[in-house]
């Protein structure tokens, strides 16, 4: 290198440094304030006086602290959704209708196979309350009642105990079968609602469960005997039944001949082909309407009943299950074509003798899936398997859960629900103890022990059909005696009796009017308005914009880090130099007597130490003398004079 370049570079690093570049982190910060076009960091560093230096720096603390508060809190309002709700006027399609029949078997076919469960049934009944049932029609006028088990050991009371005890006694328990009482060691639990706060009478009516092993056992117990027997009666039908084939099953049941006496939809005639088998497992042969069997949906153009679905049907209350249904009628429900009637949870009972009438709105719901909501598309996020085959939706989840539960834990599935893969209902010959592992698992599922709530999620899009009954006696008293013969003879190959109106009601299901409502999800922000109110923000609180941020980024960041990692390796080399420097030579201890290379300047020469030993000669007072006036030239000739020449 030129000596002249080396005294350049001797000179600019000697220099003060500004800038970025500044040595350390408080001349950045200074540099900073006073160039940023953040004001308030710039007052700061120039105002004069403590005093109105802390309050600037108050200001500007409290600036930021609000600038991050209503970020934070526009952030968090990002994930919000608006709801737009828009009406339509426009032709509908009309939804699947499912109808039942509440009693689910033919109680002359399936007489047989519940022989032995009704005769201990009457006998519990009449050990609890001391008589027999009320035998009012006259086929059960003609059963005798015997209260001996006619030389047949009772097996249904065996399994499941029936039991009752007082409210003030504790540990016994009277058993139905032996009518002793005996001790009770286990779990007594109550069904009876804690919503509705049921008054228990003196004596409580209930049956046991236990184990495998009979080391664990339950009581469960009802504030009513008739619930308590219904209850009883239900687990054991379920068992008898779970052992049918499902051939058989639909024979016992009725047709849709049978049930349905007359169908009118939008003015036009329909009949049981225009309806589609639905076999449940607790409602037996069930019938849908507009079950898009051949990919076709019918619709109406107009609202009122007149253009809607009406039906007669045949209900015949003579063919009931005493213990198993206490009620008469039928049961429907409205649901999307591809969706699962889950007639036992939302269906709607249709009274007999009685004109139900059913108006229907329609109303659409679109949410927002992640990060928006918690909903799911189509189900195929959630880690549960579908076991019905039908649409995704929260119902279908939760009971795929519980049976699937039930395969794990007991070994079987529930009878009332669809089977899930390589699994077959419970039944006692199979799974002698399912019907305490179902009753302990439909109570870790209240409790919402098995998780199956955690983990189902919502559907984000739905239809929902709301609904409005209202009742009227039909048929009346004055039509009842033409219209019942005429009904009676038009259904004369199906029906070969005389029709009540007992055994008949009437259905119309139709849309109210044609406004379809639709309610719509939409993000409430989006990306370029949280960047306006970012901005927004900044200018209103520090009168800063997008480049003084990257401004900040830059010198508290990159600037900062990159002053305080110089210094760490500065001090790295120092510390390996001297660590490795070798020994030096005697004599050269003295810094000054140090030869550089380059040449010397003005900064380094005032760097040099002092030599040991020596004075260093001070400035020496000045002259005074030579300050007066003295005559140098005293020869000088006047102006006149000239000189003699030699």
């Amino acid at each position: 290198m030129a000596p002249g370049e080396k005294i350049k570079a001797k000179i600019k690093k000697n220099l003060p440094v500004r800038g970025p570049q500044a040595p350390t982190i408080k001349e950045l910060m200074r540099w900073y304030c006073l160039n940023t076009n953040t004001h308030g960091c710039r007052r700061i560093v120039v105002s004069r006086g403590r005093l109105r230096r802390l309050l600037w720096i108050l200001f500007t603390l409290t600036a930021v602290a609000l600038i991050f508060w209503q970020c934070a809190l526009l952030v968090a309002s990002f994930y919000t959704v608006s709801v737009s709700i828009k009406v339509h006027f426009q032709k509908l399609d009309f939804p699947a209708v499912t109808i039942c029949n509440i009693n689910p078997y033919k109680y002359s076919v399936v007489r047989d196979l519940l022989a032995d469960l009704e005769q201990e049934t009457r006998v519990a009944l009449k050990t609890l309350y001391g008589f027999p049932e009320n035998t009012s029609r006259k086929r059960r006028e003609a059963e005798s009642w015997n209260s001996a088990w006619e030389g047949t050991r009772p097996k249904f009371l065996k399994l499941v105990p029936l039991m009752a005890f007082g409210q003030d006694e504790t540990g016994e328990a009277k058993d139905f079968l032996t009518g002793r009482k005996r001790k009770f060691n286990g779990r007594i639990i109550h069904k009876a609602s804690d919503a509705t706060h049921v008054h228990l009478s003196k004596e409580v009516v209930g049956f046991q469960l236990c184990s495998n092993d009979t080391s664990h056992c339950a009581l469960y117990t009802f504030s009513s005997g008739v619930n308590a027997i219904q209850e009883w009666y239900t687990l054991h039908y379920m068992n008898i039944m779970a052992q049918v084939p499902l051939e058989k099953k639909i024979n016992m049941s009725y047709s849709a001949e049978e049930l349905l006496v007359t169908c009118l939809f939008d003015g036009v005639s329909c009949d049981a082909r225009n309806f589609t088998l639905f076999h449940h497992p607790m409602y037996g042969n069930c019938y849908t309407f507009n079950n898009r069997e051949n990919e076709t949906i019918l619709s109406t153009s107009m609202g009122g009943s007149e253009y809607g679905l009406q039906v007669i049907l045949y209900l015949n209350e003579e063919e009931y299950n005493p213990f198993l249904v206490s009620s008469s009628g039928a049961k429907v429900i409205v649901h999307r074509q591809d969706e699962y009637p889950f007639i036992e949870d939302v269906g709607t009972e249709i009274e007999p003798a009685m004109a139900t009438s059913i108006g229907m709105h329609l109303t659409e719901s679109f949410k927002l899936s992640e990060p928006y909501s918690q909903c799911t598309e189509d189900g195929s996020d959630v880690p549960i398997s579908n076991i019905y085959k039908a649409a995704y939706s929260l119902q279908i989840c939760l009971h795929s859960c519980f049976q699937t539960k039930m395969v794990e834990k007991c070994g079987c599935a529930q009878y009332n629900q669809p089977l899930p893969p390589a699994a077959n209902y419970c039944n006692y010959q199979q799974h002698p103890n399912w019907m305490y592992c179902y009753y302990e698992l439909h109570q870790a599922f209240v409790r919402e022990e098995l998780g199956c709530q955690a983990v189902c999620r919502e559907a984000c899009s739905f239809k929902e059909w709301t609904l409005t009954t209202s009742l009227a006696q039909w048929p009346s008293v004055v039509s009842e005696k033409w219209l019942l013969p005429i009904l009676t003879w038009d259904q004369g190959q199906q029906i070969k009796k005389k029709l009540n109106k007992t055994d008949l009601a009437k259905l119309l299901i139709f849309y109210k009017d044609l406004n379809q409502r639709s309610i719509v999800e939409s993000p409430a922000n989006s990306i370029e308005m949280l960047l306006s109110n970012f901005g927004g923000q900044l200018g209103l609180w520090m009168s800063c914009s997008v480049v003084c941020v990257i401004e900040i980024i830059e010198v508290f960041f990159i600037d900062s880090f990159s002053i305080i990692a110089r210094h760490q390796w500065q001090k790295a080399k120092e510390w390996w130099a001297r660590r490795h420097a070798p020994a030096g030579p005697q004599g050269r201890d003295n810094p000054g007597l140090d030869v550089d290379d380059e040449l010397p300047t003005f900064t380094s020469a005032l760097r040099l130490p002092p030599a040991p030993g020596t004075q260093v000669p001070g400035t020496p007072p000045p002259r005074y003398n030579t300050l007066r006036l003295e005559r140098a030239f005293s020869d000088q000739l006047t102006d006149t004079q000239v000189p003699a020449e030699s």
